[in-house]
């Protein structure tokens, strides 16, 4: 049986391999299953989907972020009044929170279940480990200069807790832009 994966959007995609111009075997997703469809996952390699819903095969890691740290990120934003507008994903030494590329208020019910489904997100905060002893954060957002998207510090860097609390009811205010 093919492998395959369907993502949040609800589309299916079967994992498949070619060979790259080196002659090393190359992985990817193809919405149609083909020749080349794998009836297994190789070793070493996982699934993961993006907030993006892109879905890809990657090879395992040490992860860097604690499963903790990254609730310890989504628990504020379920809480917070418009946390259905952001996500969060850990990569490498970093946890990302997204936000919803546009707003969803006043839509009616059956629409908002169709544009949750197709969601498009950017990334817009992150809390970079910089000391893994001591689980030691600093916080960036992103800031538009023109039309170039740079990161910026802000605030000082401390433990993710207090970055946590200080920063997430910020978000969509602002107040956070102050930061």
């Amino acid at each position: 049986m093919p492998v395959s994966y369907t993502n949040r959007k609800g589309l299916t995609f079967f994992l498949c391999q070619g060979v790259s111009k080196s002659g090393k075997p190359r992985y990817f997703f193809s919405k149609n299953p083909a020749q080349n469809t794998l009836e297994g996952i190789p070793t070493g390699y996982h699934i993961e989907e993006s907030v993006n819903a892109v879905v890809s095969l990657v090879k395992d890691r040490k992860q860097l972020i604690l499963p903790e740290e990254i609730q310890l990120v989504k628990s504020p934003l379920e809480r917070h009044p418009k946390g259905n507008n952001y996500r969060v994903s850990a990569k490498g030494k970093q946890i990302i929170v997204y936000e919803r590329l546009y707003s969803q208020q006043d839509i009616p019910d059956g629409m908002r279940t169709m544009l949750d489904k197709n969601a498009q997100y950017s990334p817009m905060l992150r809390f970079n480990l910089v000391n893994a002893s001591s689980r030691t954060f600093c916080a960036e957002r992103i800031m538009y200069v023109s039309s170039l998207p740079d990161w910026i510090d802000i605030g000082d860097c401390g433990l993710l807790k207090g970055l946590v609390k200080e920063i997430i009811p910020l978000l969509d205010s602002d107040e956070y832009f102050e930061l």
